[in-house]
């Protein structure tokens, strides 16, 4: 059983452009109440992504690099600690827990990428 579209949930999505520079660009997930589960009520959901494997990441107390690109299209989620990120043009954003993050700059100088007041964990989803 499908209800009427939920409101959406938001994303951050780090991209490189034509010149090669990366961004920020904050977007909306569409999301659906549907039951996903019966007899569980019904939950809000979106479409699928393809993805090849999950995998838990830690960032290190001091760990810090100026510039990467990312080794492949991968949905970044933030679950303890805080990370700075920033984009080639010193663009700086910083992800707590729960903060989403659609990385897609895979090509260009990339980001650079630090954990705050210590050590930051989180899931990392490569997607297809």
């Amino acid at each position: 059983m499908s209800d009427p579209m939920s409101p959406p949930m938001t994303c951050t999505r780090l991209y490189c452009d034509d010149n090669g520079d990366s961004h920020f660009q904050d977007f909306e997930i569409d999301l659906n109440s549907v039951q996903y589960a019966p007899p569980a009520p019904a939950l809000d959901i979106s479409a699928s992504m393809p993805a090849s494997s999950a995998f838990w990441f830690r960032f290190p107390k001091g760990w810090s690099d100026d510039a990467h690109p990312s080794p492949r299209r991968q949905l970044f989620i933030v679950l303890t600690g805080r990370v700075e990120g920033w984009t080639s043009l010193g663009d700086r954003r910083v992800f707590g827990p729960g903060d989403r993050l659609l990385m897609e700059d895979t090509s260009g100088p990339g980001h650079g990428a630090r954990p705050i007041d210590g050590e930051a964990t989180a899931l990392v989803v490569a997607l297809d």
